[in-house]
């Protein structure tokens, strides 16, 4: 079955950056840019259940919550957000937040994010190239500065802040109140060898994140049913005999419906 090469849809943030290099050749020295949306391209085709990002940080994102499916529907939402993050760079001292140091009670909760000690409350975590952040939706989180990431969620954009590095955005203390679970993460089961090539950075009831190196000259098949997603981060490949190479304007995002061959090279 054939690729569709999915297109990049532009979002401007405080917290972007100015230069995309080398994972992308937009302009974006007088506005920055903090996320690459690749949608596809047929506006008139259904949404995908998931949607795939770039995230671009120079400052830090805003300590945040998602809700998870069960709290989305009880506000009148299809669905929540779990997502994953695939960290592509970071320069040192960079990380993120995931979970609390402790659990809170609803009240005090309230408190941190009124006097803004709930920054000191996250759990944050130095990231470097290549980890793997699994969050669930409901779970507190929140994205530093330099850093580039890849990320996979389901397809919602609803996002309650707790606290907005002196932004002066709204806050939404009733709406995290009701959808956090004010404490620690889950665990996060480490990632599972498939075979020499296919590696399971996250398995979860919404998506399956995996990597897979490729040697250099190789065919790789995929059989799905399902939507699929691929991302070439490194090296140059060809799908359907279309030449791939890591870089947004190279078309590298395809959306995979079935079943495909890709060569790496």
């Amino acid at each position: 079955m054939t690729i569709e090469h999915a297109s990049v849809e532009i979002t401007r943030k405080p917290w972007g950056r100015r230069d995309l290099r080398p994972w992308s050749s937009i302009d974006a020295s007088t506005d920055p840019v903090g996320e690459l949306w690749l949608e596809r391209t047929d506006k008139s085709a259904p949404n995908p259940a998931l949607l795939l990002k770039l995230l671009f940080t120079s400052q830090p994102l805003s300590i945040q919550v998602h809700p998870n499916d069960a709290f989305a529907r009880s506000i009148g939402l299809p669905n929540g957000k779990t997502e994953a993050w695939y960290i592509l760079s970071a320069l040192p001292g960079a990380r993120i937040a995931l979970g609390l140091n402790r659990h809170l009670t609803p009240q005090e909760l309230r408190a941190a994010i009124r006097d803004g000690s709930i920054a000191d409350l996250v759990q944050w975590r130095p990231v470097a190239q290549g980890d793997v952040i699994f969050v669930p939706g409901g779970t507190i989180h929140a994205i530093g500065a330099d850093i580039v990431l890849a990320e996979i969620q389901q397809r919602s954009d609803t996002t309650f802040r707790l606290f907005d590095f002196g932004r002066h955005r709204e806050l939404h203390e009733d709406s995290v109140v009701a959808a956090s679970e004010a404490g620690p993460p889950p665990t996060q089961p480490p990632p599972r060898r498939l075979t020499d090539a296919r590696l399971v950075l996250v398995a979860s009831s919404h998506f399956v994140f995996e990597r897979i190196d490729l040697q250099a000259n190789s065919l790789w098949g995929l059989q799905t049913d399902r939507e699929a997603w691929i991302l070439v981060i490194e090296g140059r490949g060809a799908s359907d005999g279309q030449r791939q190479r890591s870089g947004t304007q190279s078309s590298w995002n395809p959306i995979v419906p079935a079943s495909t061959l890709a060569q790496a090279g």
